[in-house]
């Protein structure tokens, strides 16, 4: 898994070697502005948390920007025992009882709580039933090394699909319901 562009935070600590593959094209930008648009609030692991806080945390307004504005102005939730000092404007770290916070967050009136990247969150909040659906883009290359998303060992698990489609370049976008 890996976002567009180079997630220096990966080369750096030698995990993944082959960045920058993961390319956009019109119609997926699209898709994801659409996704972004949903959110009324993002959870992160802490890695993500800083690598987008060093980005769209740091970078002025474009003005034509849907992720650009939701990471700005809606309410960021962290995992982290070991962040103190969040950066990044309405950040709020969950140390504690990450589960007990997640469903209060998930139990409030509003839209989407969303998380992006964040593996190691994402297979946490997989394997405690805290999914309620999976959006993945799916790029045509092989790249043979890097993280996983999904966990190689673990119970097996039914995803229902709820919709897929593929850009002219190619990126599927699958959209799946644990079930």
């Amino acid at each position: 898994m890996q976002g567009p562009g180079v997630n220096l935070a990966e080369h750096e600590r030698g995990v993944f070697e082959r960045a920058g593959w993961a390319h956009f094209d019109n119609e997926a930008g699209t898709v994801m502005d659409e996704i972004y648009r949903r959110a009324d609030a993002f959870l992160f692991g802490r890695r993500t948390y800083e690598h987008f806080a060093d980005t769209w945390g740091t970078w002025d307004d474009p003005g034509d920007s849907p992720i650009w504005t939701a990471l700005n102005t809606q309410p960021k939730y962290v995992a982290s025992t070991t962040l103190t000092d969040p950066r990044w404007t309405s950040t709020t770290i969950l140390a504690n009882s990450l589960g007990a916070a997640v469903r209060e967050l998930k139990a409030k009136p509003g839209r989407e709580l969303q998380v992006h990247g964040s593996g190691a969150l994402f297979r946490w909040l997989l394997d405690n039933n805290l999914v309620d659906e999976i959006t993945l883009f799916t790029f045509p290359v092989i790249v043979g090394q890097g993280t996983r998303l999904f966990p190689d060992i673990g119970r097996d698990r039914s995803l229902e699909l709820v919709s897929a489609r593929a850009t002219p370049s190619g990126v599927t976008i699958q959209v799946y319901r644990p079930s």
